[in-house]
């Protein structure tokens, strides 16, 4: 008999796969009658990813509901897959119901062993119309369901939950409904990182936030280069520099500047750092306290307040569940300039630099190093308007209106003294990067990101073309 399992905290939680695979008892009788997405789908993912299978609408028949009760939910309370959720895989496999591939895949994520991983991706392959090679194809099965906006199956937030909770346990104050689309949501290979508020000196087996760092001035801070890349934020006057090398190691900061509260993301997947006030809440709102919680959208970080346990949309700044999504909270942003050190120091003097041991020893490049050929977690289509890894600084309107600025052609136009505006957005050179800015000069509050990931947080963006 074959060995198979789950991943847990870097190792296995083995179970026995019976030998015999059982025959499927009954296909799904689906309720609504099948349509096809094709038609609604861009002509480039047809082209990438071809045409999706016929989806049906409405609950799942009695068999199945009971083959995922025991194929997914079963499975995992009882830390293992055996001879009942090997006939139950069967009956899913034979349902005819694309929307079930969501639950194996998020199962698939975690799965080790060959056998084990043969049957989950054979039973994708079979729901999804593919034929996949017999071994773990979690990102392109994955891929397929995001580029075709597979439906989610009834009651997937349970299954999915049961599948997660009994991975992290403290992924269970987290997979709660909100406004989420759980479908998109994935394991980034970290866990939680749950420590309270200013404890971050405390060792975790998470990427470990940062509270209240400490910083030096720039003439302390020798260990920099003039090339290194950082990202200042200027509040009130009041300038620091957050080293790219720092930040890929913590990915998190909580601080202070100019007398504002800032919780500062950094998504190494999506190149994207920024910087939300935390701070002048509605009453009885505290602050929130930003942590990574593990998880990834799309291959953006997710992160939450691990005062409330809400999550939030990090790309977006808003609570998208608990406490501070039902008080409607969206957090506004600073902008951040992504430059050199060199660039900044000189255009600010006076600024205030993180410290060196806030790297943790580590010096890594995950942008010319492991992100090299693209995103490496699932991000399905992607807007072929700009390559994947495009550098754009990103704005929303007064209007309401995304809009995305190709960095580069941005950069030429600001050097030849030519206007680089949309609406009331304008863009300017800051210390060798470029912010967005009002008619009086007044910080929008931009960022820079990799335009995958901007595109697909705001698929309706204009896209600047000078």
């Amino acid at each position: 008999m074959a060995k198979v399992g789950f991943q847990v905290l870097g190792n296995m939680r083995e179970t026995v796969l019976g030998a015999a695979m059982g025959v499927a008892v009954a296909a799904s009788m689906l309720v609504a009658a099948e349509v096809q997405a094709a038609d609604q789908l861009p002509d480039y993912v047809i082209a990438e990813f071809g045409a999706p299978p016929a989806i049906p609408q409405g609950p799942l028949s009695k068999e199945v509901e009971d083959a995922v009760e025991v194929a997914f939910i079963d499975s995992m309370a009882q830390g293992g897959w055996g001879r009942d959720q090997t006939i139950a895989l069967d009956v899913i496999a034979e349902s005819k119901d694309p929307r079930l591939v969501w639950i194996i895949s998020d199962l698939m994520r975690f799965a080790t062993g060959p056998e084990f991983t043969s049957v989950l991706s054979g039973a994708a392959g079979t729901l999804l119309g593919k034929d996949l090679p017999n071994h773990n194809h979690w990102g392109i099965v994955t891929d397929h369901l995001i580029a075709w906006d597979i439906p989610a199956p009834p009651d997937y937030l349970e299954a999915k939950r049961a599948i997660f909770t009994n991975i992290v346990p403290g992924w269970d104050r987290i997979f709660v409904k909100g406004d989420i689309d759980w479908r998109h949501v994935s394991w980034g290979g970290v866990l939680i990182d749950d420590r309270p508020f200013d404890t971050t000196d405390d060792p975790c087996n998470c990427i470990p936030a940062a509270d209240n760092p400490e910083v030096s001035s720039a003439e302390e801070a020798t260990w920099l280069s003039d090339d290194a890349v950082v990202f200042g934020v200027e509040v009130n006057g009041e300038y620091r520099a957050y080293p790219r090398r720092i930040m890929e190691v913590r990915e998190m900061v909580n601080d202070t500047l100019g007398g504002r509260d800032l919780g500062i993301p950094y998504c190494t997947l999506c190149g994207a750092a920024q910087a939300y006030f935390t701070d002048q809440m509605p009453l009885g709102v505290e602050r929130p306290v930003l942590r990574t919680s593990g998880l990834l959208i799309r291959s953006n970080k997710v992160m939450y307040d691990i005062t409330s346990n809400s999550v939030f949309d990090t790309f977006l700044g808003k609570a998208v569940t608990g406490p501070l999504a039902k008080r409607g909270i969206q957090l506004k942003q600073a902008s951040v300039v992504t430059t050199s050190w060199g660039a900044w120091k000189a255009a600010h003097p006076e600024t205030t630099v993180l410290v060196e041991d806030l790297a943790l020893g580590r010096d890594f490049d995950f942008r010319n190093g492991r992100d090299a050929n693209g995103p490496i977690f699932p991000v399905g289509d992607v807007d072929p308007r700009l390559p994947v890894h495009e550098d754009v600084i990103g704005i929303v309107t007064a209007s309401g209106k995304p809009v995305a600025f190709q960095r580069s052609a941005a950069f030429v136009a600001l050097n030849a003294g030519k206007e680089v505006a949309v609406e009331n957005v304008r863009l300017a050179l800051d210390a060798g990067g470029i912010k967005a800015v009002d008619a009086s000069g007044a910080d929008l509050g931009s960022h820079q990101a990799f335009w995958f990931a901007w595109s697909q947080f705001h698929p309706d963006t204009e896209l600047w073309n000078g």
